[in-house]
């Protein structure tokens, strides 16, 4: 499948899902599996900060980081979650439908970004980490979130056992962490988000690699060196 397709075929996808998602991002958000992002971003990023949200879905996470203090940009391949998200556009506080694979800012543009559960749904990672190093400024943020081993969205990549075409790259926790360090960041932090039920008793004696091997999804912040 050429890269081209790939991105059609994923915007078909979510544009088919806007409406799905959009039903359950609030709860996501304050409740579920994302409510740890906004406070972990608030750990290492000034208030303040220009912020890319790089595939923000229907704009409810960028919303969040507007109501903490951010000036934020979303940025979504399908054009009804951008729809869904211009409705709750205010000053700082705007968005626009563009692809990761060729982000539409400038180089430098941001003082960082954010990109939850996007890399995955692109046909070349290492080359959307290279357009976020591209509008992210030197010394700049970004929180990344990735889908841990036990998430269940995972079986979207499935198919491809069968042979099928597939628009999901998964990616293992360590597996991105290796890729973007080895392409001009640097690791300052890391959370990790597990399903409901699992105590951090159960979790806190365990090396980083063995809490990623168990997580719904894994936090980073990384910083652009190169």
């Amino acid at each position: 499948m050429t890269r081209n397709q790939w991105h059609l075929n994923a915007k078909e996808k979510w544009d088919e899902n806007a409406a799905s998602w959009h039903s359950k991002s609030i709860s996501n958000w304050h409740e579920g599996s994302r409510k740890d992002i906004v406070p972990f971003i608030k750990l290492h990023i000034p208030k303040g900060s220009k912020i890319a949200d790089l595939g923000c879905g229907d704009g409810y996470g960028s919303f969040r980081l507007w109501e903490e203090g951010y000036s934020v940009t979303g940025i979504d391949l399908s054009q009804k979650m951008i729809d869904l998200a211009r409705k709750q556009e205010k000053e700082r506080l705007k968005f626009v439908q563009g692809d990761l694979s060729n982000i539409p800012f400038d180089e430098e543009s941001f003082d960082g970004a954010m990109a939850i559960n996007s890399l995955e749904w692109t046909s070349d990672p290492l080359h959307s980490l290279e357009e976020i190093r591209r509008i992210v400024k030197l010394k700049g943020l970004v929180c990344i979130g990735i889908l841990g081993p036990t998430a269940h969205p995972r079986k979207n990549a499935f198919p491809r056992l069968r042979r099928e075409e597939v628009i999901c790259n998964t990616m293992m926790p360590w597996e991105l962490e290796e890729l973007v360090v080895q392409n001009g960041w640097e690791k300052i932090d890391e959370h990790w988000v597990y399903k409901k039920g699992v105590k951090p008793s159960l979790t806190e004696s365990l090396s980083n690699e063995l809490k990623q091997s168990l997580t719904f999804m894994t936090l980073f912040i990384f910083q652009r060196i190169q």
